[in-house]
């Protein structure tokens, strides 16, 4: 809980590791302005997309703490990618939208559907090399000879890479929306409508569409107190982003649903508008 969080805050923690949607409550909350976090000295955050704006929220409430953004996967035991302390600032930057560089015995690169190396800057998946990874799954050859090929774990992130090395996810594959032939990813989107003052929580997906094929969807939690007005979201957005990126609706709901580890499950968000279909594509 927020307040559990708090308090240990007073208690003297020095490190925790948090996932997006919990820190969100925990800086977001009316205790934390008055809360002392000066024990604290690393803040590990990871497991799910984080938008700069809270990311930039959270260095300047905790503002003594070392935060490090930590990727991985189960299937690579952990931690692959790390952004350290001091790619994060208070008033934020182009790398900490980043999921930082690989970490020492990891190898990353993204790749294009051919299975080759991508150029840096261009949008593919990204895979990994690493001792740490898994030998396969439990009586799954099929599924352990999709993710694994060459030594290499498929992450079924879509990302791109810089020519510092820092590797920027962009979404997971199998979430990005294909609308009129355009790529959209619903993380960049979700980032974008964040900033707005009225939003407290927002998942972007794709619903099918007669023109586009898929058409961007934003589903909305709104401040405590506060009234979101749709079309001020899709003007809001407009502002930020390509015309293809923008949401065609917002629908406002109470809660997102989650699953116990904080992730929102878009499945369930998707469901009632792909119902009857016989694949979730279009």
């Amino acid at each position: 809980t927020p307040d559990g969080v708090l308090d240990a805050f007073e208690q003297g923690i020095t490190r925790l590791f948090i996932v997006p949607a919990a820190l969100q409550m925990v800086v977001q909350h009316p205790r934390a302005k008055d809360t002392d976090m000066s024990a604290v000295k690393y803040v590990m955050y990871g497991a799910a997309p984080i938008p700069l704006d809270l990311l930039r929220e959270a260095v300047q409430t905790i503002p003594g703490a070392g935060f490090l953004q930590c990727y991985g996967m189960t299937e690579t035991t952990g931690t692959i990618a790390m952004l350290p302390p001091e790619d994060h600032a208070l008033d934020g930057n182009q790398r900490m939208r980043s999921a930082g560089k690989a970490v020492p015995g990891a190898e990353l690169k993204v790749i294009g559907e051919d299975g080759g190396e991508l150029p840096r800057g261009e949008v593919g998946e990204l895979i990994c090399k690493s001792p740490s990874n898994m030998i396969g799954y439990w009586n799954l050859p099929d599924a352990t000879r999709g993710a694994l090929k060459d030594g290499w774990m498929h992450t079924g992130d879509a990302a791109y890479m810089d020519e510092d090395g820092y590797v920027y996810i962009q979404d997971r594959i199998k979430d990005m929306i294909i609308s009129g032939g355009e790529n959209v990813y619903p993380a960049q989107v979700e980032s974008a409508i964040y900033g707005h003052p009225a939003v407290s929580e927002v998942a972007v997906i794709g619903v099918p569409d007669e023109t586009w094929g898929e058409a961007v969807k934003a589903c909305v939690v709104p401040k405590p107190g506060t009234t979101v007005d749709p079309d001020d979201i899709i003007a809001f957005t407009r502002e930020r982003l390509a015309g293809f990126k923008v949401p065609k609706t917002v629908e406002v709901i109470d809660a997102m649903p989650r699953n116990p580890s904080g992730k929102i499950l878009r499945r369930e968000l998707r469901a009632p508008f792909w119902e009857g279909r016989d694949r979730q594509v279009n």
